[in-house]
């Protein structure tokens, strides 16, 4: 067991942990949570001994191994990607030669009764134990079948490692990690270089782990599925959950709820007293009895309520002009960066209104096709048709190490504003949680959170009607990556999002575009919906592989003169319909609210949303008749 005994650690006038205990027992699966800065990661560095507190103690028993990875780790190495993961075993030549030497000493000794000799054979047989557990003859296939996990394909293992980025590189050193099977494994921010099918592969991973696991991540879900244990980090202070993340939220809200509620009992019990005390005081007769009442309460225990720190940002998109129907739209599209082919004949279309995410492995092309759509990227083959009226706002995978570092946060974004913003900066950047003194930091001291906020900022500085962001919760903590998620929910233009997270994508869009093998895939539904089916498909590849394939039928057209392949064309475009209806729905029911409120007819925006909503209302009856055309074509 790993124990911390009254830890205290302050960075000049700011206390990062006041006194604080924690205990982790071998085998735990526990998630640190808490806001940007709140400490986290400064706790896992307490724990491997990196930081040193100013006060308390860490204690751990003897030859307890630990595994951390950082956040940021860069390498610049000769080694492959299969050298570099296999180093994970270079130990066993250690635990070989303590294993030949505690023989020696017992071969040696008679003092059998003795505890010294008595913990030799304990720690010989911890180590046999060890070094069964790393079988030489499986490493080889134990290393593979881990890079592929984590998404490398049999072509990668030789490169060298210099040759990858930095996300890249983060995936070995998390292999590498996974094969020493350390007692407590200690993630931080594991899932931000992974994409969906690495994340799974690793969820049920380190759900089987023989080993603790700490890990810091701000993905809602792969907590829950991972952890059931919760610590909150908050202001000093760690507060322990015996839950799983969904199930902390939970009893966070019930605990302040009891706490607020015994707290106010205790200050109105306070009050009575003082009263009371004040009262006697001014009684000669009494004042003894108010003296000894009054040292009574100067030793009441005291209920102390924690100030969560519930700041954060305030998005609201500006209302985006009008744009063409079609906003972009591919046709047999082709990419290749010299010998590598990324993506081969692509034909992709958007629509105005419409809200898509990309999503695939890493490498596969998702942020290639989306620079491509916005003209930052060239293609190769193929043609590519923009809309007219088009305002974009593009925020990059790496938007927050772009900015210029050595500005200031104000002068940053004065550098990308139009002249009729800049009385509004210093609001919008309040908005974002950058107050006062905030404005004048260099961007190169801010966090990464601090600098996503900042990115994000910018794109408030204009209206937009398609808005792309790739990877844009990276480096956002859970509640300000909610605050994100509510903001685009309510933008009414065309979304276009490349992203892992499935809590973030989950309801956020009406289609999911898969990259695999050069060739997207398209699903008609959420991450969710998608996730589905691709369950689905996985299982029914299986079951088709193990049975004999029958002989292809011809398509061959059915008595209304449709072929199999044109009824799954109309069937997909009646999905599309539908799910354009069901969000003009909700569009108009919330645009309906507005209007009952009683105020409304003396608000501001009256005429705005007068139009907007006979705008939807427009649309919707089309999409109705749209959809019975194609109903009835499919009927037929």
């Amino acid at each position: 067991m790993i124990q911390l005994n009254q830890i205290y650690l302050q960075y000049s006038d700011r206390i990062i942990f006041n006194n604080i205990d924690l205990s982790i027992s071998p085998g735990e699966k526990l998630g640190l949570v808490g806001r940007n800065g709140a400490g986290k990661s400064t706790l896992l560095k307490v724990i491997t001994g990196d930081i040193r507190p100013d006060g308390g103690s860490v204690n751990q028993p003897n030859g307890t191994t630990i595994g951390h990875l950082h956040q940021d780790l860069i390498m610049q190495t000769e080694k492959t990607v299969r050298e570099l993961a296999a180093s994970a075993f270079d130990h066993l030549h250690e635990i070989d030669r303590r294993i030949a030497d505690i023989n020696t000493q017992l071969a040696e000794r008679t003092d059998y009764e003795s505890k010294a000799y008595q913990d030799l054979i304990i720690d010989l047989s911890t180590l046999t134990e060890r070094l069964s557990v790393f079988s030489p003859d499986e490493a080889e296939a134990q290393t593979e079948r881990i890079l592929k996990g984590l998404g490398f394909k049999q072509e990668d293992f030789d490169r060298q490692l210099k040759t990858f980025s930095g996300g890249w590189q983060m995936r070995v050193e998390l292999a590498k990690m996974l094969l020493q099977l350390p007692d407590y494994l200690l993630l931080d921010e594991p899932t931000n270089h992974l994409d969906i099918d690495s994340i799974l592969w690793l969820e049920k991973f380190l759900k089987n782990y023989s080993g603790a696991v700490i890990l810091i991540s701000h993905d809602k879900q792969f907590l829950d599925h991972v952890t059931q244990r919760t610590i909150e980090v908050e202001m000093g202070n760690v507060y322990d959950y015996k839950a799983n993340y969904s199930k902390y939220l939970t009893l966070r809200a019930e605990r302040r709820e009891k706490l607020m509620a015994a707290y106010e009992n205790q200050q109105k019990v306070i009050a009575e007293k003082e009263r009371t005390i004040n009262r006697f005081m001014a009684k000669a007769t009494k004042t003894k009895m108010a003296q000894s009442m009054k040292k009574q309460l100067d030793k009441m225990d005291r209920i102390e309520l924690d100030q969560a720190d519930t700041h954060t940002m305030k998005i609201r998109f500006p209302e985006p002009p009008r744009s063409s129907q079609v906003v972009v739209k591919a046709n047999s599209l082709s990419k290749a960066y010299g010998d590598l082919h990324v993506l081969n004949k692509i034909n992709f279309q958007l629509e105005r209104g419409e809200r898509v995410a990309f999503v695939g492995q890493n490498g596969q092309g998702k942020t290639t096709l989306a620079k491509i759509l916005i003209g930052k990227e060239d293609y190769h083959e193929g043609s590519l048709e923009e809309g007219t009226n088009i305002h974009l706002g593009y925020y990059a995978q790496n938007q927050a190490e772009v900015l210029y570092k050595d500005q200031t946060v104000l002068e940053a974004i004065e550098s990308v504003s139009p002249e009729d913003m800049r009385t509004k900066l210093r609001g919008i950047l309040g908005a974002f949680m950058f107050s006062g003194e905030d404005v004048d930091k260099k961007v190169k001291v801010l966090s990464g959170g601090e600098r996503a906020r900042l990115a994000l900022a910018c794109l408030l500085l204009r209206p937009i009607n398609f808005l792309l962001l790739d990877e844009p919760t990276n480096h956002l903590d859970i509640l300000s990556k909610d605050v994100l998620k509510e903001a685009l929910k309510a933008y009414t233009g065309t979304l276009l999002v490349v992203s892992h997270d499935r809590d973030f994508l989950k309801g956020l869009t009406d289609q999911v575009v898969e990259f695999r093998d050069k060739k997207i895939k398209t699903f008609l539904g959420d991450i969710d919906y998608y996730l589905e089916k691709k369950a689905f498909e996985d299982m029914r590849q299986v079951e088709m592989t193990q049975k004999t394939k029958p002989e292809a039928k011809p398509d061959t057209p059915s008595q209304n003169g449709l072929t199999d392949h044109e009824k799954r064309t109309i069937q997909k475009e009646l999905n599309k319909v539908e799910n354009k209806i069901s969000r003009l729905e909700t569009d108009i029911k919330s645009l309906e609210a507005k209007l009952a409120e009683s105020d409304f007819y003396m608000s501001k925006d009256y005429d705005d949303v007068i139009a907007k909503h006979s705008e939807k209302k427009a649309q919707l009856t089309a999409a109705y008749s749209n959809w019975e055309s194609i109903a009835e074509k499919l009927e037929d």
